[in-house]
């Protein structure tokens, strides 16, 4: 079974989300913040992360840049979550490494549809 951590610090996206992997047939484990996400991803090894931007403390693209910059987890597939549309912030995103990029409010059935196919791809 696939691991996918959850970071976002609004517990309402966090139980909706956990709710949405869990039913989809994935573990779920979730974060509020990017120091809880980073250690996570090192004690967890989850196979996915979907990962807020704006988060307390260390934001989302520091979040991607420390991990993308760490050997062990280069090929984490991560799947940026954000309520900013904006066209520059994506290509930050997908510039730091994201595997995609997401928008709020999104399709539920589109995500966990991205989520099966960047993991099935991956495997």
């Amino acid at each position: 079974m696939s691991k996918v951590l959850v970071v976002d610090d609004e517990p309402n996206i966090v139980l909706s989300l956990e709710f949405l992997m869990q039913r989809a047939g994935f573990e779920v484990i979730t974060a509020e913040n990017g120091e809880q996400a980073l250690a996570l991803v090192a004690d967890q090894a989850p196979d996915l992360v979907l990962l807020d931007i704006s988060l307390p403390g260390i934001s989302g693209f520091d979040v991607l840049e420390r991990l993308r910059a760490d050997t062990a987890h280069k090929r984490l597939l991560i799947i940026m979550l954000t309520a900013h549309g904006r066209e520059v912030e994506r290509e930050k995103g997908l510039a730091l490494g994201a595997d995609d990029y997401i928008t709020k409010p999104f399709s539920t059935q589109a995500l966990v549809d991205k989520v099966k196919g960047l993991l099935d791809e991956g495997r």
